[in-house]
């Protein structure tokens, strides 16, 4: 057993076709990895308090929330105070669900395509999502013979139930934590749209009336990621986009996203995506 600083862990399948993974910390943690992938993720939050960056914005995630990254959505989670918490994350893919119910498979995967991740269901609901992650991990946990059977049809139900509250309910922004998330989520939103131009920290302090010291600070501390990586990830998750759905040249895509240096391009892209733009596009370009 772990000690009381280690975390514990357990997790069922592989990723991308189905992962569960259960994670319990008891010390501050904060993501290292600058993440976004090819699957969709949910993320349970069964005790504790995190934030949340997922797109634009932070969130604050409570006990009970449930949050739904689509794919290839820039994401990081981050300490909020509150050192010990546990979490349940679930991942899969499109054909994993084309598998459960190709005939509703657009609707499963409602919750992925709202602009709030978050879903805060009512009490009753919280219950029965509770009932099901807790059954799912115990399965998962101790193994009973058949424990395989379960993963698939529980998640689908998660689903059902997110589904049906996201066709039923009108989703009211979630507040900012404060008005400087809030200033911060203009400040990404402006990155998020203006890639292809040269944005450099200097400008967008003047833009957004912020002191570069204090816009890089605070940047850092609301999204978990430091300016000029952000400016980079977004400018590759890009890339990465065209090289899968355009016929344009690699050399045009690093102009298009707003690299002037095709060689820093291609040492960005590799050292993101652990392949070159080339290797990239002839695994996922279109065939």
């Amino acid at each position: 057993m772990p000690t009381e600083q280690e975390p514990y862990s357990y997790s069922f399948g592989d990723t991308p076709e189905l992962y569960v993974e259960y994670m319990k910390r008891s010390e501050a943690f904060t993501m290292s990895v600058d993440h976004y992938h090819a699957y969709y993720e949910i993320y349970y939050m069964l005790s504790g308090k995190r934030l949340y960056f997922i797109r634009d914005r932070s969130y604050a995630v409570e006990q009970g929330d449930l949050v739904f990254i689509p794919k290839h959505e820039l994401h990081k989670t981050m300490h909020a105070g509150e050192a010990a918490h546990e979490r349940v994350i679930i991942h899969f893919d499109d054909a994993t669900v084309e598998k459960w119910s190709s005939e509703h498979f657009g609707y499963l995967l409602s919750a992925f395509r709202q602009d709030s991740p978050i879903i805060r269901l009512p009490l009753s609901e919280q219950y029965r999502a509770l009932q099901l992650i807790l059954q799912l991990l115990s399965e998962i946990e101790n193994k009973p013979t058949g424990y395989e059977l379960i993963p698939g049809p529980a998640i689908t139900e998660l689903l059902l139930i997110a589904a049906r509250y996201v066709e039923q309910h009108d989703f009211a922004p979630m507040q900012h934590e404060t008005p400087m998330h809030a200033k911060i989520t203009e400040v990404v939103r402006h990155i998020n749209a203006s890639y292809a131009e040269p944005l450099r920290l200097g400008d967008l302090s003047e833009r957004f009336f912020i002191s570069s010291y204090y816009l890089s600070r605070m940047f850092k501390e609301i999204t978990g990621f430091a300016f000029s990586d952000y400016v980079v990830l977004t400018r590759i998750k890009e890339a990465q986009r065209l090289l899968r759905d355009s016929d344009s040249s690699i050399s045009e895509i690093a102009v298009a996203v707003g690299f002037e240096n095709f060689s820093h391009f291609g040492k960005m892209f590799k050292k993101i995506a652990r392949q070159s733009p080339r290797d990239y596009r002839k695994q996922y370009g279109k065939s």
